[in-house]
Order: structure tokens, then C-alpha cells, then sequence
């Protein structure tokens, strides 16, 4: 395939679902006989009704169903409704969620149609898998498949090359970052599902019942570039068997060695399962997390800006949210914890000097290099997460979690604009710069030369700072930083 047209291929996954999916759904009542549905697809031509459910939620009825029960059935089916043959719960997407999404989702769940929702929740479409047989010929959803296929660790390596050049090409051909970072999170995602199921089938280590392996940090908010180092921990049960521990032990340090394998190194602060630190039972943690969120101590408040996006990737998912409504709570409790933690945030200035110079690292690893991260990254990301959490906003990406502090109305649409802008843009030239790191056989890190930068670019990565700035002043009058003291 020509490049041009590998190009503009690439580029239709990451079209929004709801530029696809145009058709108003057919809805029906959970009333509704076999007989009149039957009726209403065949004068429609279509394959599905959706059912409004009394609560407002959806169901669907299709031609699997019709199948299915009009072969069970011992009566005469036409007379049956909706509401005893259907599919209760109808899977939604966002109608601003990415082609990829619907055929990742659809793919994974072996579904055969998902609805399409608003932005506020209102049902605008089905889209089907018939909808999608357009766009499969040379799609992210074939790579995912052959990972998911994957026979042996060597070839989720092999594998992990063409995921470099499919993120390449679409970084080159101007996909919006956001879509490009939701894509590659979503490849790491399936890679360690992968790698975890290898290990069970292969060398009978598994996750025992109970417990969940946690993606922490980037990971977790699904926001990572390329992986440069592994952050995770593992939850328990309070009455997990300790006959099960060594299991729960040995599943840990082989994932942690499988992932390495697999071009992903390990974290050099040992924030990972592998590590007894960062494995406890429930109520361990929820003390743990006490201890951090009550004693704002630099470190505390490093391992809990850390914790804070954690999110189940495998195990028991009910753990999530438990966690999750500990943090919430407990961090309201304490009435210092948000202005200490913003404190803390705050003192990751921007390198900007002067007349809007650029100040470049004197010493270290990114000496006269910029870190994009300890610059602006690292201070937009536990700014917004520190926000949102105070609104009770946890889980998703800094994106995500912008698009809902929006709807609450709570920073100035002028400063969510710039903020999320100069975000965009300093993941997007992370991304970039690694992409360069990766092509010419070098480590890629989160360093940059503005020197190296075309005039433009250095002028744009001047704005995000503004931006990066925008956000600290917010925080330092909402918290009233000033009236804290040193």
C-alpha cells in the first residue's frame, strides 16, 4: 500500500464515533410484541431495535435474539415482549470516543454493536459491526487481534515493533495526541492482559481469587507515551488464605520479569509489585493511604500522587472502588491536605526566566536540555488530579478529567482552554522527541533541546508554559497558598 494511502487510513481511526454513526436509533417499549418488532426491523430494514427500559436505561433486541428464542421456545414466540427476550443492558460509547474504541471494545467483548451516547447521556445511534467492515483492512484492531493471539513472549516482542511504527505513522500524519495516547495505552493495556494470560496457560502462574494487579501513575490514567519504566502494586483481600501468598508472590515477580522481557524496565524507585512495599491487604492500604494523606511529607505526597490514578488492569475489579472512595473520603476529612498537597504542586515552576527564556537543566541527565516532565508535566498533572479529586473526580485521563471540572463549571472556560492546550502540546512533543529516541536506537526519555527546536515550536512550547503557569496560579488562589505557612 502506498504510503500516502497507509497514511489516510491510519488517520480514519481516530475519527470520532458520532461522525460515523449518523442513524437515530429505532426505540421501542419493553411491551412491544415479537411480532411487532419483527415487523418494525423488516419496514426499516435493519437488524436491531433498542428497548427504553422503565429507568431510562437501554436494551436491545436483535436478530441473534429472534434466533435464539424463537428456537427455545415451546409457545407460540410472536406474542412474547421485549422485556423477556432481550439484552437487559445495551453497551454505550461516548459519541466523541475514537473509532479505535468501538472496534478495541467490540473486538474484546466479542460484541456485535454498541450504542452511542452524548454528552449527556442521551442514545443518538447504534453502531453495529456491519458499520465497521469499511475501515478494516489495515486497522489498529488487526494488531490488536494478533497480540491477543500471541503464542509466546517472542512474539508479543515482535509484536511490540509494529505497535512503534503503527504510532509513528499516525503521530507523523497529525492525529489529534489525545487520540494517539488513548491508542497506545490501550496497545499496553492488551499487551500485559496478553503476557498474564501466557503465564497462566504456559507456566501456571496466575493472579489468585481476591486479589487485582494495579496499574499505577500514567499507567493507570491510560495516558502513558511509551512505557519507560513499569509502575505498579497489588490489593488483597482482608481474609485472603496466606496458603494462597507465595502464588499471589510468585505471580507478581514473573509478570514484573515477563514485562521486562517485553522492552518495559522496571521502575527504578521499585514501585512495583514485585515489591512487598507495594503489596498489602484492603485495610492495609486504606491505612497506608491514612498515613500518606494525613502526614503531607514530600515522599507521602510523591507515592500518593502516584496511588491516586491507580485503576484495576487485572483481578477483581470491586477493589477500585473501594480504594477510591477511601481516598476520597479520607482526603476530605483532613482539611490540610488539599492546600499542603497544591503547595507542594506549586513549587514546579515552568522554566521560563526573563523576557521568556528558556532555562535548560545545569546538572543531571537533562543538563542543557529541558525536562518536559519536572517542567510542566509533572505540575499540570497532580494540579488537575488534585482538583478533580476535590471534586470527586477520580479515574480517567488528565483529558478526561478536564472535560468534567468543564461541566462543573468550575475554572473559566478561557483558562480550560489554555490549559488543556499547552497540555496537548507538551505530551505531543514528549511523544515526539521519544518517537526520534526510539527511531535512532536510543532510550527515549522526557528531555528536549529548545535549541534544536524550529522557531515556531520554541515559541508554541513558550505558551504552554503560560499555560503550565495558568494552572499554578489557580491552585495557589484556590487553596490561598499565601495565607500558609513556610
Amino acid at each position: 500500500m502506498p504510503y500516502d494511502a497507509a497514511h489516510s487510513e491510519e488517520r480514519l481511526y481516530f475519527m470520532t464515533i458520532g461522525r460515523i454513526c449518523r442513524r437515530p436509533p429505532v426505540v421501542c417499549s419493553p411491551e412491544t410484541t415479537l411480532r411487532e418488532a419483527t415487523r418494525i426491523m423488516q419496514q426499516r430494514n435493519i437488524t436491531c431495535v433498542v428497548v427504553q427500559n422503565v429507568d431510562g436505561s437501554h436494551g436491545i433486541f436483535t436478530v441473534r435474539d429472534l434466533r435464539r428464542v424463537t428456537a427455545s421456545c415451546d409457545a407460540n414466540p410472536a406474542d412474547l415482549t421485549l422485556a423477556s427476550c432481550m439484552t437487559p443492558h445495551l453497551i454505550t460509547l461516548r459519541e466523541d470516543a475514537y473509532l479505535f474504541d468501538a472496534i478495541s471494545l467490540m473486538s474484546r467483548r466479542n460484541f456485535h454493536r454498541v450504542g452511542v451516547v452524548d454528552h449527556a447521556g442521551h442514545l443518538v445511534g447504534v453502531l453495529t459491526d456491519t458499520d465497521l467492515l469499511t475501515f478494516q483492512t489495515r486497522t489498529p484492531l488487526y494488531l490488536i487481534n494478533e497480540i491477543e493471539r500471541a503464542a509466546s513472549i517472542e512474539q508479543l516482542q515482535r509484536l511490540n515493533a509494529r505497535l512503534f511504527e503503527m504510532i509513528n505513522l499516525a503521530y507523523k500524519a497529525g492525529v489529534d495526541i489525545r487520540g494517539v495516547v488513548q491508542l497506545l495505552a490501550h496497545f499496553n493495556d492488551v499487551f500485559t492482559q496478553r503476557l498474564i494470560e501466557l503465564l497462566d496457560q504456559q507456566e501456571g502462574i496466575r493472579l489468585p481469587p481476591g486479589a487485582a494487579y494495579l496499574s499505577l501513575g500514567s499507567e493507570g490514567r491510560r495516558e502513558q507515551t511509551f512505557r519507560t519504566d513499569q509502575d505498579s502494586a497489588i490489593v488483597y483481600a482482608d481474609d485472603f488464605s496466606p496458603e494462597l501468598m507465595p502464588q499471589l508472590e510468585r505471580f507478581a515477580e514473573r509478570l514484573i520479569e515477563g514485562l521486562e522481557q517485553l522492552g518495559v524496565p522496571r521502575c527504578p524507585g521499585n514501585t512495583m509489585a514485585s515489591n512487598p512495599l507495594w503489596r498489602h491487604s484492603l485495610s492495609e492500604w486504606k491505612q497506608i493511604l491514612d498515613n500518606w494523606i494525613g502526614t503531607p511529607l514530600p515522599d507521602n505526597m510523591v507515592n500518593f500522587g502516584m496511588f491516586q490514578d491507580m485503576r484495576v488492569l487485572h483481578g477483581d475489579r470491586s477493589f477500585e472502588d473501594a480504594l477510591r472512595t477511601h481516598i476520597y473520603e479520607t482526603a476530605h476529612q483532613k482539611s490540610l491536605f488539599f492546600p499542603y498537597m497544591a503547595r507542594n504542586i506549586v513549587g514546579f515552576k515552568p522554566p521560563v526566566g526573563m523576557f521568556g527564556r528558556l532555562l535548560v537543566e545545569k546538572n543531571g541527565p537533562c543538563r542543557g536540555r529541558i525536562d518536559l516532565k519536572k517542567g510542566g508535566l509533572f505540575a499540570m498533572v497532580r494540579g488537575i488530579g488534585l482538583l478533580a479529586l476535590e471534586a470527586d473526580l477520580m479515574g480517567g485521563s488528565s483529558w478526561d478529567k478536564l472535560d468534567r471540572l468543564r461541566e462543573l463549571n468550575l475554572i473559566s472556560s478561557r483558562s480550560l482552554d489554555l490549559i488543556e492546550d499547552s497540555f496537548s502540546f507538551l505530551v505531543g512533543l514528549r511523544l515526539g522527541r521519544q518517537l526520534e529516541a526510539l527511531t535512532s536506537g536510543q532510550k527515549p526519555d522526557n528531555c528536549i533541546d529548545p535549541e534544536r527546536l524550529p522557531e515556531r515550536q520554541r515559541t508554541q512550547l513558550r505558551s504552554a508554559f503560560k499555560g503550565v503557569d495558568a494552572l499554578l496560579q489557580i491552585m495557589r488562589s484556590h487553596y490561598k497558598l499565601d495565607m500558609i505557612a513556610r
